[in-house]
């Protein structure tokens, strides 16, 4: 299997870096092919816009999509994302590594979705969800907050962690991906802010690290997260009214 880790954080010594490289040592030790793709260090530049295409359709107003795909189809998409696309091509698993900053995914790894999953290329109309260009393939978040796991509970003063992993969740499944449920690492702090006691807190990071290399080697044989396809929506994108999923008083 090939596996794709993509990292996202600024500092490669954290405890997100340190989760990456107990991926990245396990997968290999179980036989498997690994990318660590550090969206940092590369300096991946997250940022969509007129400058990335030098050669635009049009050149009064910019259109992004417009651009993506026209120049997905001439083969001249700019190098750093042909390189994205080429690592995602290749990879039967993604393993997607960042904290949790303002109940989202980092900035950069935000634009590597604005920029990397190309409309035209990796998506269209019609290739999208259940038929999209990475059906087959898997995907994760292995994700760290700073609060503790209850605070994420459906009634915990963070919010429910289902809703705010949603929107990535649901970007991965848009272009084909089965979703993975995700590996959340709670109460990781940094910064002198921490919840436990210091040889409390050693522990529970150690845990988190076991509980991650434990899960890590298992991946590909997980079921996904189960999402709706096609064949379940009417013609208005709508969950059909004799779905199972659909609730009824």
């Amino acid at each position: 299997m090939n596996v794709l880790i993509t990292l996202a954080h600024p500092e490669r010594q954290s405890f997100n870096g340190g989760l990456a490289d107990i991926a990245k040592e396990r997968l290999e030790a179980a036989g498997h092919s690994v990318e660590l793709n550090d969206l940092y260090r590369k300096g991946f530049d997250p940022v969509e816009g007129a400058h990335q295409y030098p050669r635009r359709e049009t050149t009064d107003i910019f259109y992004p999509l417009d651009e993506q795909k026209s120049h997905f189809e001439q083969g001249q998409l700019p190098d750093d994302v042909q390189r994205e696309i080429a690592l995602l091509d290749w990879a039967d698993l993604l393993i997607l590594q960042f904290p949790l900053w303002w109940h989202s995914q980092p900035a950069i790894l935000k634009g590597w979705f604005d920029r990397v999953l190309v409309f035209g290329g990796l998506y269209s109309g019609s290739k999208r969800y259940n038929n999209g260009h990475f059906a087959g393939k898997k995907a994760i978040c292995s994700v760290t907050t700073g609060s503790p796991e209850k605070a994420f509970m459906p009634f915990g003063r963070a919010g429910n962690m289902v809703e705010w992993l949603w929107p990535i969740h649901s970007s991965l499944y848009y272009v084909g991906f089965d979703v993975l449920p995700p590996q959340v690492s709670y109460g990781v702090q940094g910064g002198g802010i921490q919840y436990q006691a210091e040889h409390q807190l050693e522990q529970h990071l150690r845990d988190l690290r076991e509980s991650w290399s434990d899960r890590v080697t298992n991946l590909k044989v997980e079921p996904a997260i189960p999402f709706t396809g096609w064949d379940d929506w009417d013609h208005d994108g709508v969950l059909r009214d004799n779905h199972p999923m659909r609730w009824r008083p």
